[in-house]
């Protein structure tokens, strides 16, 4: 079993409900593969701050919730599979997995 140290970004809400004032810095396994994913990520985060569960992913389905967007290297991963590869800089804790929260209104 690989793990790697990954960066995470929440926003202030979700930041305030886990008692954090900042990055997060955890300690992730790769997939069998040898991958870093999404679900890697959400798992280790759910894993350190048990309070999260349900805010990010559904308790039931783990699908990402409605107004939650996943970032990356710049790039908006909210669409991808969660079994699919993040990007190398993640994975090497260069660049934070951000997760933030959507704006709805009209």
């Amino acid at each position: 079993m690989i793990t790697t140290k990954i960066r995470v970004v929440l926003p202030p809400h979700l930041r305030a409900l886990a008692g954090i004032g900042g990055e997060v810095q955890l300690d992730t396994t790769l997939d069998a593969a040898g991958r870093l994913t999404q679900r890697n990520v959400l798992d280790a985060l759910e894993a350190c701050y048990p309070m999260l569960r349900g805010t990010i992913r559904d308790h039931v389905t783990h699908e990402r919730r409605a107004f939650v967007r996943f970032f990356a290297c710049q790039e908006d991963l909210s669409l991808d599979p969660p079994d699919a590869a993040l990007p190398d800089a993640i994975a090497s804790g260069a660049e934070p997995f951000l997760v933030v929260g959507a704006l709805a209104g009209g």
